[in-house]
């Protein structure tokens, strides 16, 4: 084949991009990694963390107690995977579950909504604002994708994959599908809330699911706590430290 100044353009680009994507898988299986199962990290594994947020953690409008001591065990966690999700609360000011927007209602009771009982919580999570942003230790360069959830004004979203109506997807689902994910592993804030959410909804779409007891914390309302528990026995959400799973 005549070499020519277009063929020559060609095959560098073309050897660049392969180079480029040869870094980037040599990046993800770095033997510094403590990897599950070995040398290569399970294709098939995908780890969800939910709302590690300013807000949610000491000093934040609904603190989670303690919840920033989880940080460290999530990053440690981040290294055994390929597959890494951030959820984010992402809430505009004038938020329907807000108590601002409540003023008749106390924090922490519930009132009527067409997708069912709604929680009335401190604002929190408001766009743009530091307690919107993930925790300063929180490593995020690992992350595939960051999903932002409850931006609609009149629903709130729990789960990573739903809003509250249980009907409104956030996308999250399509993506695990399209990589072939068949595991979710789940950790962050709150255990309660927004993990037990996540779990349960992953299990319901038919992943195996898996959440990290050493890397969750829950805000603990009444008997929140125990109802999870329960609800994670009943729809075969596994819960346990991670070496238990591996």
């Amino acid at each position: 084949m005549k070499i020519t100044r277009r063929n020559f353009l060609y095959s560098t680009l073309t050897s660049l991009i392969f180079f480029n994507q040869r870094q980037v898988t040599l990046a993800h299986n770095t033997s510094s990694d403590n990897l599950i199962s070995g040398n290569t990290k399970k294709e098939k594994d995908a780890l969800i963390i939910v709302d590690v947020q300013n807000d949610f953690c000491p000093g934040g409008t609904l603190a989670v107690k303690n919840g920033d001591t989880i940080v460290k065990e999530v990053n440690k966690i981040q290294k055994l995977f390929r597959y890494v999700i951030l959820t984010q609360d992402w809430h505009p000011k004038d938020h329907t579950s807000f108590s601002t927007s409540n003023p008749d209602r106390k924090v922490f009771t519930t009132k009527k909504m067409p997708y069912g009982e709604q929680v009335i919580w401190p604002p929190h999570c408001v766009i743009g604002t530091n307690g919107a942003k993930f925790h300063k230790d929180l490593k995020t360069d690992n992350a595939n994708l960051i999903i932002r959830k409850g931006f609609r004004k009149n629903i709130d979203s729990y789960s990573g994959f739903f809003e509250n109506d249980r009907i409104t997807s956030t996308g999250l689902n399509g993506v695990l599908k399209s990589l072939k994910i068949e595991r979710v592993f789940v950790v962050g804030l709150a255990l309660d809330f927004c993990v037990q959410y996540t779990a349960l909804d992953s299990v319901r779409l038919g992943y195996k699911t898996y959440v990290i007891k050493n890397a969750t914390l829950p805000v603990d309302i009444g008997d929140s706590v125990e109802q999870t528990i329960n609800n994670f026995e009943k729809n075969d959400v596994k819960y346990g430290k991670l070496d238990e799973f591996i």
